[in-house]
C-alpha cells in the first residue's frame, strides 16, 4: 500500500526508511533473536542502541561538551514542573507566550512559586511572535522560558532572544531537528520526540551540567535532572523501544545532509502551502502573520466554518491525514514535519487548488 499523506499534528509521521528498519529488525536485532523491546536495559546490545542515539544527537546538533543528553519520561508536560522544581533561586522564573503550551509550562509554574509574564501576544490571539523590544527580561530571573514553534497557532521564533544573566530554556517539541540551532544559546532545551524525533515515550533534554549547581536538595529523586545525568539517563528502566526508533530516525537525518539538509526539505515545503494560501485572493486565509510563520505547522482558515468543514470532509476522501485544527481553535492545520514529503506538500497544494476552484 502506498504510504497515507499524513499531516498529523503529534504523533506525527515518521521516516519510512526508519520504520523499515525496525520492521527488518524487530524479531531478530543483530542477531540477538529478540526484539529491542524485549533487551534488558542492562545489556550490551541495547547500550550501544542508547549511546548511539546521544552520540548522533551530539554530532547532528553540535552540542558542546558543557551540556548533557538526557532521555526522560513523561512527555515535555511533565518538563513543566521539572524546572521549577530544580532550578527556582529567586522565586521568579520568567514565562514568554506565544501559545497553548507556554501557558501551561506558566500553570505549572504557578503551582510552585509566582512566575513572571515577560512577553505575550495573547492580545492578538498568538498571530506573532513578541519583538525583542517587547520583551520585559531581568538579571534576578530565575530562567526565562520560550517555546521555539506553537502547533496551535503555527508561530515560530525565528532567531531567539540573547538572556545573558539568567538560564534561557526552551520547549522545542515541535521544531527540534529541524534547522541548524545555537545550542550553545540555551541553558536548557528539551523536547517530546513523536514530531521530528521518532515515537512518543521519549523526551530529549539537552542540559548545561552548571545548572545542577541550582537543584534543591529536597528535589524528589527522579525528578532531579543530575539523577539522569549521573546515570547516563539509565537510572531506572528508560524507553527502550522509543530511543530505538529516535536512533533511527537520527540516521535518516544524517543520511539525508543532516539540519542543513532538514532546513531546506521544510522550507521547500512550507513554500509549496503559503505560496497557495497567498495567491488564493483570500479563500485562504493564515493565522500566523507572515514574519512570524511556523515552518512545521500551517495554519488556516476557509471564509466560513460551512467551507472549513467541506474542505476537512473532502481532504479525508482524498486519503490526507490530520489536517483538523486543533479543537481550541478550529479551522485547518498541516502539521509538515520532517518526515512529511514533498510529494504530500504537492498534492496537498493541488487538492487546495482545486477545491477552491470547485467552492468560488
Amino acid at each position: 500500500m502506498p504510504r497515507a499523506h499524513n499531516f498529523n499534528a503529534g504523533p506525527a509521521a515518521l521516516p519510512t526508511e526508519a520504520l523499515q528498519q525496525a520492521n527488518d529488525e524487530l524479531l531478530n536485532l543483530n542477531g540477538t533473536s529478540m526484539s529491542v523491546m524485549e533487551l534488558s536495559h542492562r545489556s550490551d546490545d541495547y547500550e550501544a542502541i542508547h549511546n548511539e542515539a546521544i552520540s548522533l544527537l551530539k554530532e547532528l546538533l553540535a552540542v558542546p561538551d558543557s551540556h548533557d543528553i538526557l532521555f526522560l519520561q513523561g512527555g515535555a508536560s511533565l518538563q513543566f514542573a521539572m524546572l521549577p522544581m530544580n532550578f527556582l533561586t529567586n522565586g521568579q522564573p520568567n514565562y514568554i507566550l506565544t501559545g497553548s503550551w507556554s501557558e501551561k509550562a506558566l500553570e505549572e509554574a504557578k503551582l510552585l512559586t509566582s512566575p513572571k509574564v515577560g512577553g505575550s501576544t495573547k492580545e492578538v490571539d498568538y498571530r506573532r511572535i513578541p519583538n525583542f523590544s517587547e520583551l520585559n527580561i531581568s538579571d534576578d530571573d530565575d530562567y526565562v522560558h520560550i517555546t521555539s514553534n506553537n502547533t496551535i497557532y503555527g508561530t515560530q521564533w525565528k532567531s531567539f532572544p540573547e538572556v545573558i544573566h539568567s538560564p534561557l530554556i526552551a520547549d522545542m517539541s515541535s521544531d527540534i531537528m529541524s534547522r541548524p540551532l545555537p545550542v550553545d544559546q540555551f541553558d536548557l532545551i528539551y523536547a517530546g520526540a513523536q514530531k521530528n524525533l521518532g515515537p512518543s515515550g521519549v523526551t530529549i533534554a539537552i542540559v548545561r551540567k552548571s545548572l545542577y549547581e541550582r537543584i534543591p536538595d529536597n528535589t524528589p529523586t527522579l525528578m532531579r535532572y543530575d539523577t539522569h545525568a549521573k546515570k547516563n539517563s539509565l537510572y531506572h528502566t528508560p524507553p527502550t523501544f522509543s530511543i530505538y526508533m529516535l536512533k533511527n530516525v537520527l540516521q535518516w537525518i544524517k543520511t539525508n545532509k543532516g539540519l542543513e539538509g532538514m532546513e531546506k526539505r521544510n522550507q521547500a515545503k512550507a513554500s509549496l502551502l503559503y505560496e497557495t494560501m497567498d495567491e488564493s485572493d483570500g479563500f485562504y486565509k493564515g493565522h500566523a502573520e507572515k514574519e512570524s510563520r511556523s515552518t512545521m505547522n500551517v495554519t488556516f482558515n476557509l471564509p466560513s466554518e460551512e467551507l472549513n468543514k467541506a474542505f476537512l470532509r473532502g481532504a479525508e476522501e482524498k486519503g490526507f491525514i490530520g489536517l483538523n485544527g486543533h479543537r481550541s481553535v478550529g479551522g485547518c492545520r498541516a502539521s509538515i514535519y520532517n518526515a512529511v514529503t514533498l510529494e504530500s506538500c504537492e498534492a496537498l497544494r493541488d487538492y487546495m487548488k482545486t477545491f477552491q476552484k470547485n467552492n468560488r
